[in-house]
């Protein structure tokens, strides 16, 4: 099936191939996972083999894995990169994620190829160049608002891929250099050092500090669990959730919480269809504010919002309780109504500002609204009236560390006499249709009414296969007594056969083919910010127009102050210091200018400067001298296997 835009699909992480079975498993459609290298997680690799067998599991329910190869690439690189592409193709992968237009100009298998968010897709323009040359899927950025999706939707045909939960970089992605220019491990290579994570000195012009150790350039994380309609409506039919670094408990717990919303919105919208087979269900309530976040925004979806940064800290600090009450020899009574159990993960900010996790032994309740807290250690500055949190219940994590999900795709039975015996025909809920047949002897039933229900029983003993029974039509001209091994043989062979025409009939979506004559870029010149790393993505760029092209920052050659950063969250905005915000205002208008301002961390001092036309704002830096000496990075060769 070559999915299009009502065809939705639900796009959950995988760290590794378990992680990704667990996805799958909890409802997703398809996921993404890193391979051996070339990952902007660089941290999450996985080798072919394991690749291989996610696949596998997922083409049960012809949901789909992608595998995320969204790195730029060293000239040195290419031809290791060639040879994944062809192992990952041979393992069954669907698609690649990919940054750098070099890999468009190797000599690749027929692998549909996705455009990643690192590519950096603001506008119809970017969206539609990119749907020209051959992406079927593009992932737009995340500080897209819903109007613009919209009018992406509809300059392209390209499938649209929007993030709809988890960890919000505060760059444009593909646009930030700052950990590169630092540590020389650049996030385009996926080494991100999350230097926008790290607390900062915040002043103004005139060298006046407006605030103090504050984690200026942390977002809180991304949660559109409210947009998910508006987002259908806009064009948008692949919803991503964020997270090859996270735990499985968030992998489950976000996969579960959309998939319900996305189901019930396909049941408004008859229009619309899942883009996988099989339906889950769950031994938990999902509740995505359980597992990691740092508290929740919608981001740019619904336009500028006041409060987007998680100034406070970039941890988890979950669930407010309440404040504390009294503190004893090794106790904390805390006002709260929420129920805490033995083993919660509870969390206060000390004098410092900085997050003291403790977990909790024992819960006493000594109230309706006051709970006595027994830490595993007392902490040293917990005093009356600090604000307690709760970022672990244990008993909701005990049901995430328990298989927590089943996937099923609904099928139905006829069973029928031939003239030497019985056949069963299933159907699934996709069409794929297998029949089964045996020879057996006639004898009528002494009791029809036992023999209808043992009959219908056996046949819906589907246990655990991949499948479940809704009808089950039996066409006999009477009811015969069947024995149960004979069900159970034609049950088994028609599952086994179905089994196979599924697997026969799994499609793996096509490469789309380039337009021709070659689309042109936008620009005719390219500067640093189009990460231009390789040869063959200048010879790209050549075929389609450009005449000018600057090397990628991580080449080393801007020695200059220049925008290592470049956002959409604005700090001016965020102080209420927003020349456009005042415009119109008495007494303010023509006062507040997009002046300068200097974030300060330790020795390095970052000038901030706002460009209100656009609305966004660069942070100026500069490589470190020691990063213009690392050597370039060199060949790297893949195995399927490790070799012997």
């Amino acid at each position: 099936m070559q999915k299009n835009r009502k065809h939705l699909e639900l796009l959950a992480p995988a760290k590794n191939a378990d992680y990704g079975i667990e996805a799958i498993n909890h409802g997703a459609d398809a996921v993404y996972i890193g391979g051996p290298a070339f990952g902007a997680r660089a941290k999450a690799p996985n080798t072919v083999q394991d690749i291989a067998r996610l696949v596998q599991h997922a083409h049960r329910f012809h949901a789909e894995v992608f595998v995320a190869l969204n790195t730029i690439f060293h000239d040195n690189e290419l031809e290791g990169v060639r040879q994944l592409v062809h192992q990952l193709y041979d393992s069954g992968v669907d698609a690649l994620i990919v940054q750098d237009m070099g890999l468009l100009e190797l000599d690749l298998p027929p692998i549909q190829l996705h455009a990643s968010t690192q590519t950096d897709i603001r506008t119809a323009q970017k969206a539609q160049f990119l749907d020209q040359v051959g992406f079927s899927q593009i992932v737009l950025a995340r500080e897209l608002d819903i109007a613009t999706v919209k009018k992406i939707a509809d300059a392209t045909t390209a499938n649209l891929e929007y993030f709809i939960h988890g960890a919000l970089c505060v760059a444009f992605s593909g646009q930030c250099f700052i950990s590169h220019a630092h540590t020389g491990r650049s996030a385009n290579r996926g080494e991100c050092s999350q230097e926008c994570r790290l607390p900062y000195t915040l002043e103004d012009q005139k060298g006046r500090i407006i605030g103090k150790d504050k984690h200026y350039l942390s977002m809180k994380d991304n949660d559109q669990s409210a947009n998910l309609r508006a987002l259908i409506a806009a064009g948008v039919s692949s919803f991503k959730i964020e997270g090859r670094y996270k735990d499985l408990p968030y992998v489950k717990n976000a996969t579960a919480h959309y998939r319900q919303l996305l189901d019930e919105i396909l049941e408004e919208l008859p229009e619309y269809a899942k883009s996988s087979a099989g339906h889950a269900s769950y031994t938990f309530t999902p509740q995505p504010e359980k597992t990691f976040n740092r508290s929740a925004t919608d981001y740019f979806a619904n336009g500028r919002q006041a409060d987007i940064g998680a100034f406070d800290t970039p941890k988890f600090s979950g669930e407010a309780l309440g404040k504390v009450r009294k503190v004893g020899k090794d106790f904390i009574d805390v006002a709260t109504d929420i129920e805490l159990h033995n083993g919660d993960g509870v969390c206060f900010f000390d004098v410092h500002k900085e997050l003291v996790g403790l977990r909790i032994n024992t819960v006493q309740k000594l109230d309706m609204h006051t709970q006595r807290l027994f830490p595993n250690e007392m902490p040293a500055d917990i005093r009356n009236n600090t604000q307690l949190y709760r970022n672990r219940d244990h008993a909701f994590m005990r049901l995430l560390e328990k298989d927590s999900a089943s996937r099923k795709i609904v099928l139905d039975a006829v069973l029928y006499e031939t003239p030497d015996g019985f056949a069963l025909t299933l159907t699934d809920e996709q069409g794929f249709s297998a029949t089964a047949q045996i020879a057996a002897e006639k004898q009528p039933a002494n009791d029809v009414q036992k023999a209808e229900a043992s009959l219908r029983e056996n046949l819906a003993k589907l246990g655990n296969t991949d499948f479940v029974a809704r009808e089950t039509s039996l066409e006999l001209t009477q009811f015969w007594f069947l024995p149960a091994s004979v069900v159970n043989q034609l049950r088994r062979d028609a599952i086994e056969q179905l089994t196979e025409v599924r697997t026969l009939g799994y499609e793996r979506p096509a490469l789309r083919a380039a337009a021709e004559p070659a689309a042109i870029y936008p620009q005719d010149t390219l500067s640093y910010l189009a990460n231009v790393y390789n040869q063959k993505a200048r010879d790209f760029y050549h075929k389609h127009g450009v005449k000018l092209i600057a090397s990628a920052y991580e080449a080393n050659e801007e020695l200059d102050e220049v925008p290592v950063m470049i956002t959409k969250h604005c700090l001016r905005f965020s102080h209420g210091l927003c020349p456009k915000e005042a415009k119109g205002v008495i007494g303010v208008q023509g006062t507040v200018t997009a002046e300068p301002m200097t974030l300060i961390s330790g020795n390095d001092r970052y000038t901030l400067k706002f460009d209100c036309k656009p609305c966004e704002m660069h942070v100026m830096g500069k490589v470190r001298k020691h990063i213009l000496q690392m050597p370039p990075p060199q060949p790297i060769a893949f195995f399927d296997k490790r070799p012997a």
